[in-house]
């Protein structure tokens, strides 16, 4: 896995659009900000485009991405939002110079696709918060940003936080993978499909039915993403609908009765995702899980810059 190289003074920094359209009132505040630590900042030509609900057409914002990707002297590409739009793309992108130049990418939601895709391909990524929430209502760096940061330069992590009644004890060490389950379920089947074994799974979500929750869980057990896992980490899960017809279960039991038969740990209530705690997590990096009757602990084990198993990356992955 390569471990892209940690952020210092005087880096370059890009921000692309590559699914929903964003205002530019929503991202200045944080370019700012990024500026004031000494970084630079390179906004995407077409960062603030419109077309239907995207940032722009496919091929303005593939070229944004892709620009970013090949960049030699960019350091990290942070996504400016989610929503919808990434999966366009996903098929156009070519990856040979992110391999040659390693670079982290950042952001949640839509940006799942992005993460699986290049953990695939052997590149760690970081699921974090994106600029609109850089900041609080004061202009502050709030906990979600320090921890994203922390990751980007380098520093060492243990996030700790209480037990539940509804996890399973354990230790393990892995590789994290993962992000919102709607998106790891629509990549099945595709170039972007999630590869979960030996590895500690990370999964939150947001504004989904419970009855389709439920769906998804059990579409990752009979396609056998569940059964050789190392670990199980339950992010936030949001604003979670229900039918008028009660499902009858809430979101922890749904996800315990999907992971029941297995023996790995399992820790709910993760605060990352979309929540204001969006803690910030290397994925592709390897962690330590900890699960106990008082708390769940991760902490991250591999946190040097590597270009470790970059000869496993075949010519396919990057073309």
């Amino acid at each position: 896995m390569i471990t892209p190289p940690y952020l210092k003074t005087g880096d370059k920094i890009r921000i692309v659009s590559p699914a929903g359209k964003v205002k530019e009132k929503y991202i200045m505040p944080a370019v700012e900000w990024l500026q004031d630590q000494g970084y630079r900042v390179e906004l995407g030509k077409y960062v603030f485009a419109g077309h239907l609900q995207f940032a722009g057409t496919d091929q303005q914002r593939r070229e944004d991405l892709q620009t970013a990707l090949d960049d030699p002297d960019t350091t990290a590409i942070i996504c400016s939002r989610g929503g919808y739009g990434t999966i366009h793309l996903l098929d156009k992108l070519n990856c040979k110079g992110i391999v040659k130049h390693p670079k982290w990418i950042v952001g949640f939601s839509d940006i799942t696709i992005l993460h699986s895709w290049m953990n695939r391909i052997g590149i760690a990524t970081i699921h974090g918060v994106m600029p609109r929430h850089f900041l609080d209502s004061e202009g502050n760096p709030g906990e979600s940003l320090q921890s994203l940061m922390n990751l980007l330069t380098g520093n060492h992590l243990t996030y700790t936080i209480p037990a539940t009644v509804f996890d399973r004890k354990g230790k393990v060490t892995a590789r994290l993978t993962g992000g919102n389950l709607s998106i790891i379920s629509s990549l099945q089947g595709t170039i972007g499909e999630i590869d979960t074994d030996g590895k500690i799974l990370f999964l939150e979500d947001v504004n989904e039915y419970l009855y389709h929750t439920d769906r998804m869980m059990h579409q990752l057990k009979l396609s056998g993403k569940l059964g050789k896992l190392a670990g199980l980490v339950l992010g936030m899960f949001t604003e979670m609908k229900d039918n008028e017809s009660p499902f009858g279960k809430n979101i922890q039991e749904i996800i315990s009765e999907a992971v029941e038969e297995y023996d790995f740990p399992v820790c709910y209530n993760f605060p990352a995702g979309h929540y204001k705690r969006n803690l910030a997590l290397a994925l592709g990096n390897t962690w330590e899980l900890h699960v106990n009757e008082k708390q769940s602990e991760l902490k991250l084990i591999a946190n040097s810059y590597s270009k470790k198993n970059s000869s496993q990356i075949t010519q396919h992955d990057t073309d």
